[in-house]
């Protein structure tokens, strides 16, 4: 087992024994190869890809759902290949997020969960990007907001409701969220 995976089964563990917030960073493992190198000037600063929503999805997960499963759950049900979430309410009993840590490379990633934590969702949005859910959640209490990238081990409370617009297969946002295309 690798250090990295020892260090999740680490978390794991002490992430279910504790009744409160507990935050951890992890590093990612560094790839000299890509982490060092300057920016490639053949990638453009910005691009846009142009398209249209095929339908829109409202998916409502039930009490108990792992929120990001039950997302990827629906995606696959509905042959969702490539969308944007466009919004998010509902409940949540726990959650599990990251956010970043750091402003160079290697990117360290700080993980935020709270096993016994009930908040609203606030809003979510994100990517579907080839059956890959990305999305980020916004959650709030009665003392704060607080969010990051949605993590597995989120559950919803009450329900959550999800809005997805689907896009057409043939568009490729396949590098939007790829750190290293740059």
């Amino acid at each position: 087992m690798k250090s990295f995976e020892i260090f999740l089964v680490i978390f794991a563990v002490a992430s279910a024994s504790f009744a409160q917030q507990t935050r951890i960073e992890v590093s990612s493992p560094p790839s000299v190869a890509n982490d060092s190198r300057p920016n490639n000037n053949a990638v453009p600063e910005s691009y846009a890809v142009s398209g249209q929503f095929d339908r829109i999805l409202v998916l409502r997960l039930k009490y108990q759902t792992d929120l990001l499963a039950g997302i990827e759950s629906a995606a696959k049900q509905n042959g969702i290949r490539n969308a944007v979430i466009l919004s998010g309410i509902g409940s949540v009993r726990n959650y599990r997020f990251h956010v970043v840590g750091n402003r160079t490379f290697p990117t360290k990633n700080i993980f935020v969960s709270d096993s016994t934590g009930p908040a609203d969702i606030a809003n979510m949005n994100g990517y579907i990007i080839n059956g890959r859910v990305h999305a980020h959640i916004m959650l709030s209490n009665d003392k704060s907001a607080f969010g990051g990238h949605l993590e597995s081990g989120t559950n919803v409370f009450t329900f959550a409701i999800i809005t997805v617009g689907v896009l057409s297969d043939s568009i490729d946002i396949s590098r939007v969220d790829d750190s290293n295309y740059r």
